[in-house]
């Protein structure tokens, strides 16, 4: 697949990274997928996407982390289509969904940081969005 990559969206390329955090590992947990519909929902750049694209491109970020360089083509695919003045936004959202069921396991560690990277998110910057999604889904 990855010889023959899709075309994506810049709102395909973001949903694609939420995606990407989720799937990482290997368990689409149910706050999860409630985080990435409801950033969908709720945030500004999405006003226009059609929410039933999520499901395609959900499948096309599982189908390339099947592939043995699969990563490597995601990450490539999503600076393709995504303006770099978004990379900030994808992080964010990244964030957001990793976030969102309350643990942050060492595999979702570390895809927050291949993303952090791929996209050059300035660490200063890395941080604070870090701390304002842990602050978001904190719970008593």
């Amino acid at each position: 697949m990855s010889d023959n990559l899709p075309s994506l969206s810049p709102c395909d390329a973001l949903v694609a990274v939420m995606v990407g955090v989720s799937a990482s590992d290997q368990n689409l947990r149910t706050a999860e997928l409630v985080a990435i519909e409801r950033a969908v929902n709720h945030t500004p750049v999405f006003a226009n996407y059609d929410i039933d694209r999520i499901r395609a491109v959900s499948q096309t970020v599982m189908s390339l982390f099947e592939e043995e360089d699969g990563l490597d083509a995601f990450f490539g695919l999503i600076r393709d289509s995504l303006p770099q003045r978004m990379f900030e936004t994808a992080y964010l959202l990244a964030c957001d969904v990793a976030a969102s069921d309350g643990r942050l396991g060492e595999v979702e560690f570390e895809m927050l940081a291949e993303i952090r990277d791929e996209l050059q998110i300035d660490r200063l910057h890395s941080v604070a969005i870090e701390f304002a999604a842990r602050a978001r889904h904190r719970v008593l």
